[in-house]
């Protein structure tokens, strides 16, 4: 078996936003132990194909609670994030007290790709 790489690792966890929950790209960093990570799930995310339809990338926002991609990739995340119930206001943020995922246990890890 091989070790999984950053990515992997990031990925796994993300596939773990449930349906109408939303991530900041710092929490799913902290989650993983990356303290000053976000960049790195920036990149992950960015790397990813159009095969991967098993990520839901579209659930990971910034930390103000808003969409952080440019006109074209905002629509197709807000349209994603609104059919899963997800409402924005009118600034067009997120509210976070409500669709924020708590996160996995802290006995839980997200090695496992």
């Amino acid at each position: 078996m091989t070790t999984p790489t950053n990515f992997d690792r990031i990925y796994a966890l993300i596939r773990r936003i449930p349906i109408g929950k939303v991530a900041s790209y710092g929490q799913i960093a902290r989650w993983l132990g990356w303290p000053r990570g976000a960049r790195t799930v920036g990149w992950a995310l960015r790397a990813l194909t159009d095969d991967a339809g098993d990520v839901p990338w579209h659930r990971v926002i910034n930390s103000q609670g808003r969409i952080s991609l440019d006109a074209e990739g905002t629509r197709i995340q807000r349209e994603l994030l609104e059919a899963e119930g997800v409402t924005f206001d009118s600034a067009g943020r997120i509210d976070l007290k409500t669709y924020a995922w708590v996160g996995p246990a802290p006995w839980e890890t997200a090695d496992e790709p």
